[in-house]
């Protein structure tokens, strides 16, 4: 029998990985953390119990892993959305949305939660894509701030709020009217920061 190419032995490894991860994050969506095992991952992969062990030693690193490729998956999408607009009030309505898509997606545990059921060092792990996250609303802030369409404030403080509204509208979603939240939530950050608007709705540079 020829041996099978290193590549080949490569991309099944990586496919099985993401039989692995995709389970993972249906459960969580449907059924959420709490009494989650990695049998119930196992058997919703289509793969054997030890398979999921020879790639995870327990849940915790599955969730770790599960994490950081949602996020970064979400963080470089982002980015690349981002970089097609130049208003930074433009740009901020843009993180709102994605942020709100990306947190009613997911579903995964917000961040007090995380932090209960992971190790310090885990949790830490997390803390990387969050850390970019918040850059990048930073920049946009302050992108606006220079170009005179939002009003000097603390930028750190800011990001803050606007992270905690978002993940405030995200738990109290409701069946249909999506949009209107949605539109809802952006037009209340837009306000919170001092953006202002002409007749049109287009972004004006303030006074």
């Amino acid at each position: 029998m020829p041996r099978i190419a290193a590549p080949t032995n490569a991309a099944q490894r990586e496919q099985t990985q993401r039989k692995i991860l995709d389970a993972f994050g249906e459960l969580l969506f449907s059924h959420g953390l709490p009494g989650l095992t990695m049998t119930d991952v196992a058997r919703s992969a289509g793969v054997g119990r030890t398979a999921v062990y020879n790639y995870f030693a327990d849940l915790e690193q599955l969730l770790v892993a599960f994490a950081l490729d949602e996020t970064g998956r979400f963080v470089s999408e982002l980015k690349a959305r981002l970089d097609g607009l130049e208003n930074p009030v433009d740009r901020l309505s843009l993180y709102v949305r994605a942020q709100l898509e990306d947190l009613t997606r997911r579903h995964l545990p917000p961040g007090p939660a995380m932090r209960s059921v992971l190790s310090s060092e885990s949790f830490a792990k997390l803390a990387v894509h969050v850390g970019e996250l918040n850059r990048l609303l930073e920049d946009i802030l302050r992108d606006g701030m220079d170009q005179r369409f939002l009003p000097e404030a603390d930028v750190e403080g800011l990001v803050q709020l606007i992270h905690g509204s978002l993940t405030a509208s995200a738990s109290r979603r409701t069946s249909g009217a999506e949009e209107e939240r949605v539109a809802a939530a952006v037009r209340f950050i837009q306000a919170g920061v001092g953006a202002a608007f002409d007749d049109d709705g287009r972004p004006v540079t303030i006074r």
